[in-house]
C-alpha cells in the first residue's frame, strides 16, 4: 500500500470518532454482535462519507482489510461493483462474520455486480447462514427490480427457498420468504408458482 494510501485509511478511521455513537454499539455488544472495532456510525452517516469519497476500488480493498465495522461498511459502499472480480468477492464473503455485514454488502454492492444472479444461486445452495442470507437478499433485489430468472433459476430458487424455509435458521428462512414475495410480483405466473411451491409447506405469501 502507498503512502498516499496509507494516510487517506488513517484520517477515514479518525473520522469515525466523529460519528462516535456509544450506545448504538453497545446495543450491538449486547446483542452478541461482536467487532474488533466498533464506532457504532448510522449507516446514513456512513453513506453521505461515501458519496463524498466516491468509487475507489483500492481504498475498498483497504478499508475491507480492517476488521472495523465501519471500514467494511464503507468498503462495500465505495467498491466500484463493475472492477470487483469474482474471486475478491469470495475472499470477502469468507471473511463475512456478522449478519450486519452480510447485508450491508449484498445490498450496497453484491446486487450490483454483473453476474449477481449466478453468486445468488450459488451462495444459496451453500451450507452457511451467512452465504444463504446473502444470496436469497441479493435475489430480493434483482426481483425488486424486474429482473425475471430463467426456467433453471426459477427451479433453483423455489427449491432452495422451501429447503431455506424448513431450515433452524431464523434470518435465513425471513430472507427466503422476503424472496418468494418479490419473486411472487414479477407476474401472475411467477405468483402462483410461488404460492403453489409455499402451499406444500402450508405456507402462504401474505
Amino acid at each position: 500500500m502507498n503512502e498516499q494510501l496509507q494516510q487517506r485509511v488513517r484520517e477515514i478511521k479518525q473520522s469515525f470518532r466523529q460519528l462516535m455513537d456509544g450506545m448504538t454499539a453497545q446495543s450491538m455488544r449486547d446483542k452478541g454482535v461482536e467487532y474488533k472495532l466498533n464506532w457504532g456510525a448510522s449507516i446514513p452517516m456512513l453513506r453521505d462519507m461515501a458519496a463524498e469519497i466516491g468509487k475507489d476500488y483500492e481504498l475498498a480493498i483497504e478499508l475491507w482489510k480492517a476488521d472495523v465495522r465501519e471500514c467494511k461498511i464503507l468498503a462495500t459502499m465505495v467498491m466500484p461493483a463493475d472492477r470487483m472480480l469474482p474471486e475478491v468477492v469470495d475472499i470477502w464473503m469468507e471473511q463475512t462474520t456478522s449478519q450486519e455485514i452480510a447485508e450491508q454488502a449484498a445490498f450496497n454492492l453484491y446486487q450490483y455486480l454483473p453476474y449477481a444472479p449466478a453468486k445468488a444461486y450459488q451462495w444459496i445452495a451453500f451450507d452457511k447462514e451467512l452465504y444463504q442470507l446473502c444470496g436469497f437478499h441479493i435475489l430480493t433485489r434483482l426481483f425488486m427490480n424486474k429482473q425475471e430468472p430463467n426456467e433453471r433459476g426459477i427451479n433453483e430458487f423455489i427449491d432452495q427457498a422451501l429447503v431455506a424455509l424448513q431450515g433452524g435458521s431464523m434470518m435465513v428462512r425471513k430472507a427466503a420468504m422476503q424472496s418468494m414475495i418479490r419473486f411472487s410480483e414479477l407476474g401472475l405466473v411467477y405468483e402462483r408458482m410461488a404460492k403453489s411451491a409455499l402451499k406444500k409447506l402450508n405456507l402462504e405469501l401474505f
